[in-house]
Order: C-alpha cells, then structure tokens, then sequence
C-alpha cells in the first residue's frame, strides 16, 4: 500500500515518515497513551478553529492554551435516583475517571447545589426515570430550577446524559430527555450525544462512559509535558471500568433461604399479604432502616408454558444468554421477562410477522392501551408465527430484573435476617388468572428452605434523624413495612416521639402487624397511632382523612421539628397525601398555597420529608 492509499493521505510524506520512525520504537502501552495525545489535540483545534492552518509553528501557542484550557476545566459528575441504579453507575464512572487521572466531584442530586449550576465546566449526568417521564425526587428542584425562567446561560457549560428509563413506559427516559434538551436551550454544549437505556443497561453505560472519558482523558493527556508514562499509570488509561462490587451485590446476589413466609391477611381478606423471612447468615450483608432487598425472582412456570405452547417451541432448544449457552426453558424461567411487553417488543414481532402497520397505525395513547391490556403471550396469539428460531424471538426481549422490597426489619432485634411484606399482585386478563413476576414467586413459590437469590439495596434518602427528632409515618398497606423497622431500631436505641398513620381496606383482616404496633404503644415507643379502613364503613377513609383529623397536633410537631415519612403506591396515595400536606400547612400556618408549598419543599431539602413510593 502506498501513501496515498493510507486512510491518512492527507500528511505529507515526511510526516509518515516521523510517524512510521516513532511507531518502530514504541511499546504497546506508548502507543496507547500517544493516541490519547493526539486525539486530545484534534478534538481541541476541531472545537477551536475549523479553518485552514497556515503552519503548525503558527498554532501551537494557541492551541496549547486552548488544550490547557480543557484540562484544567472542574468535572462534577451528577446522579439523579430512584432505586440506586444512577448512583451506582455514577459512582463507577467517578472511579474510573480517578484511575485515569482525573479529578472528578461525585454528588447525587439532593446534595447539589442548584446554584452552583452556572459556575459548572464539564458536567457528567446519569439520571434516571420516575413514572410517566418525571425526575426522581431527588432530582425536583434541580429541574424546577433549570426549567424555570430563573435559569442562567450556560454557554461555558460542556455537558453529557446518560439517561435510564424504562420502555414498558410512553415516556421513555422522559427525565434525561427534559434536561438534555432544556441544558441546550441555555446554550451548553454536548460532549457526546445523550444515550437512553432501557432496564438492561449495563453495556450502553459503559459504552457511554467509556466515550466521555476518552474524551476527557485525552484532553488531558494533550496537556501534560510530552512523557511517556510508565506501564503501570497507562494501564488505567483505557476504557471505564467498573467499582469493585462487594462480595453480595446485585451483578452477585447471595442464594439465601427462606426462613418462613406467614399469612398477614386474617380469613375472608381480599389480599393476600405475607410476612416473609429471609436468612443473610453467612453472606456479610448489613443494612439499616430504611433500605431495600433486591429479589432475583423467576418467572412462572405455568406462564413459560403457555409461551411455549404458543411459540410451538421445544423448551430444550439451546440459545445464547450473554455469550452462555443455555436451554430456551432456562432463559425464560429465570434470564427473560415474557409478561410485560414493551414498544420494542412490539416493533420486534412486528418485523418478524409482518405486522408492523397494525402496530405503527396505533398512536402513542393506543399503543399504551394495548401494551396494558396484552401481555407477550397475547400479542404471540394474536399474531402467531410458527417455526420460529427462539434466538431470534429471545432477541426481541429484555433481561429480567430485579424487584425492590422495603425491609420490615432492624438487624437490631433480627440479627442476620432481613424481613419483607409482600402483597402479591393479582389478576385476570383475557380470561386467564395472571400474578406480578416477584410477588407471584414470593406469594406462591417461596417456601421455608427454599433458596432465593437476594442483595442489599441501600436508601440513604429514607432514614431515622440520629437524634430525639419526632417522627411522623405515613404508610398504606405493605407501605408500613419501613415503619416496623424504623420501630426495631428505636425499641433497641431510643428515639423521640413517634406517631403512625396506617391505612387498610379492612381492620379485621388486614391490620398488619396489629400485635406489634399496639405493644409499641403500650410500651411508649409508638406514641400515637391513626389508621385508616377504607372499606369498614359506607364512605371510604383514607390516611389522608385522618391527618386532616389531627391537623392542629399535625402541623404542631413539624413546627416542633418532626420528620415526615411517606411509603406507598406512587399513583394515588402519594399525591392525595402530598396535597392534603400543603392543606394542613396552608390552613395551620395561615398562608398562600404557594407558601405551604415552599414550606414543604424546605422540609424536603433539610431531609425532613423523605419519600419511598412505588
């Protein structure tokens, strides 16, 4: 091959020639830096002047300035969470760019300071999704503030999103997309282009992370007296790699036993809600109030049946799960998640039965609809397809993932056991009797001794105050889960005042946990307690009635420095409870809606009014 066949002809043949005498005498781990070198420079003079370049004599200076410039720029790496899952993969990312000479600032969204934002260089985002498109609640005021008209330019700002979300969901990374296109409007700069990911989002976030780093990495480089670095400092300058996880962790969940599973629900309830014990003997797992367990849960065998049966697939076909053979019976029963479909899934069986118009004619709505009212198993026998390959339908379908459950225990009073509530989901759907992944598998299949494979999934916006602060708990159902643990704790280490409010469908049947809460009571440890059952009488109460009740005593213990503590379903409960907050606010204090609102928003921002909601 001749020079002017290279993918580079546009150097000069003596340029080749320094190029081809430098590259004869470098080791691997040389090369590998000085790739670092020059991308940094390209990527500064692309950025700095796209016009011809008379000689190089006459841009070096600036283009060493402009390269200085990039190097000694502030890097903040921002997590916005949920469920742990941005703070972990920010927290990976900040460990890697430590190793590979950076100095990055790691902060979650409820430590930020929103005013800091215009005062930002480079500033790495992983946020995920809550709901319909919505930010965490870590994540409110950040965005009030950046979607707001108080928001600054931000022409200095270099900025990039990772953005986790959930395709069974209309709005798809609704969060990450809101912030990318509001920090564009205010004038910042992408360094690489946004990335959604779906609820596998392991590879796409490295892939991501890997790419902003090279950038950042080599800006650095480009700056740093021209040396070659030593084998073992340019071992870390390739692509991110991931924190060290412990020893149990969700990528290594602890197989543990099942200890018991008892019936909370009294005869004649209509739920079926079960107190489930869980062994951690000998896994090193800990946690405190206020955390969660990850389940690795399976399928239901009877539903991998009917996939089957209407896929007309041999259940011991072999197909590839990461780069592991497996049968298609073992992926579907614990690697798959074959309920919910999701718009990939529909644009995947679309293009395999050639059905892709009936789908696309649905509007965003319609689509919704149809994603609610049909599970996978009911879109494959609306739309059969017979000899399928089961790589090529496998393809076409989401790892299955954990489910989070509130610990109901305090290692305190329950050591090396970790306690959970299960409610399990249930329902019928074109005629056949469906139940939610993991609470089906709990409910059903989680007997004494078997083994469940679980992890510690740390919830550092829901604590106890380290003090004598009050408490106030506001929970539904298998919302009150928290609370018993939060109870453990203050039986063994003491606490101030504290007050339950607990709501149910019926007292007879499903006062969960009644026994435990009224010798609390008894013993002073609980100090006052309100429940709610909303189907005992002609007019259904909710806990939100009763705080309406107690007001006065209400808003007189968060005047005397009470923490709020709300558990439960995201949909309803939370948002009636939040409004009937601002009410009580507004009416007790005698102030503007807008007013209680701050006032509440204050109590959130001082960690006074911490949420768990589902």
């Amino acid at each position: 091959m001749t020079v002017s066949q290279l993918p580079g002809a546009s150097l000069t043949t003596e340029q080749w020639q320094l190029i081809e005498t430098l590259s004869a005498s470098l080791t691997s781990d040389q090369a590998h830096w000085i790739s670092g070198y020059f991308a940094g420079i390209g990527s500064v003079l692309l950025r700095g002047n796209q016009a011809a370049i008379p000689s190089t004599d006459a841009i070096a200076p600036s283009a060493t300035a402009q390269i200085e410039s990039a190097a000694s720029r502030s890097l903040t790496i921002l997590h916005i969470s949920e469920t742990g899952n941005s703070t972990e993969l920010a927290t990976r990312l900040a460990d890697s760019a430590t190793k590979q000479g950076l100095n990055p600032i790691l902060i979650g969204a409820a430590d930020y300071k929103i005013r800091k934002l215009k005062d930002e260089q480079d500033l790495l985002i992983v946020t995920a999704t809550h709901g319909e498109g919505d930010p965490p609640q870590t994540g409110m005021d950040l965005f009030e503030f950046v979607e707001s008209r108080k928001a600054p330019a931000l022409p200095e700002l270099r900025y990039a999103i990772l953005a986790l979300g959930d395709m069974s969901y209309e709005h798809f990374c609704g969060a990450g997309k809101r912030l990318d296109e509001r920090f564009e409007a205010l004038g910042a700069k992408r360094l690489i282009p946004r990335v959604d990911c779906d609820v596998d989002y392991e590879e796409p976030a490295a892939s991501w992370s890997s790419d902003i780093l090279k950038i950042l990495v080599a800006e650095r480089a480009a700056a740093a007296p021209v040396s070659i670095p030593t084998s073992s400092s340019a071992a870390t300058a390739g692509a991110a790699q991931p924190a060290a996880d412990p020893a149990y962790s969700k990528r290594n969940p602890f197989p543990a036993t099942i200890i018991d599973s008892i019936a909370l629900s009294g005869r004649g309830s209509t739920r079926d809600t079960r107190h489930i014990e869980i062994s951690l003997a000998d896994s090193g797992l800990t946690y405190v109030p206020g955390d969660a367990l990850g389940i690795v849960a399976h399928n239901d065998p009877a539903m991998v049946e009917a996939l089957l049966d209407a896929l007309d697939m041999n259940p011991s076909d072999p197909v590839t799960i990461k780069n592991q053979s497996v049968t298609l019976s073992e992926a579907l029963i614990g690697s798959l998640e074959i309920t919910t479909a999701t718009l990939r899934f529909l644009d995947h069986w679309g293009e395999l039965t050639g059905t892709t118009d009936v789908f696309t004619a649905m509007d965003s709505a319609q689509r919704a609809t149809y994603l609610y009212e049909n599970h996978i198993v009911d879109i494959i026998r609306a739309y059969p397809l017979k000899g399928l390959d089961p790589q090529r339908f496998i393809d076409g379908l989401r790892p299955l993932q954990p489910r989070l459950y509130s610990i109901a225990s305090s290692l305190e009073i329950c050591p090396e056991e970790a306690h959970i509530t299960v409610a399990p989901v249930r329902y019928q759907l074109h005629g056949e009797d469906r139940s939610g992944v993991a609470s089906g598998h709990l409910a059903d299949r989680a007997v004494a001794d078997s083994v469940l494979p679980i992890y510690i999934q740390s919830n550092p916006h829901f604590r106890l105050p380290t003090g004598d602060d009050p408490i106030i708990m506001i929970g539904a159902g298998t919302g009150v889960a928290p609370y018993r643990a939060f109870m453990q704790e203050r039986e063994v280490n003491g606490g101030g005042r504290s007050w339950l409010f607990f709501g149910e469908r019926n007292f007879r049947t499903d006062f969960l946990y009644q026994t435990e809460w009224q010798n609390w009571l008894k013993e002073g440890i609980l100090t006052k307690m309100e429940v709610a059952f909303s189907r005992d009488g002609t007019e259904k109460i909710y806990v939100q009635h009763r705080i309406r009740e107690h007001a006065h005593d209400f808003y007189a213990w968060l005047e005397e420095g009470a923490y709020i503590y709300l558990c439960g379903d995201a949909a309803r409960m939370a948002p009636d409870v939040h409004d009937t907050l601002v009410t009580v606010i507004e009416e007790q204090a005698s102030v503007q809606r807008e007013e209680a609102e701050e006032y509440l928003r204050n109590l959130q921002r001082d960690g006074r009014y911490q949420r768990d909601v589902y």
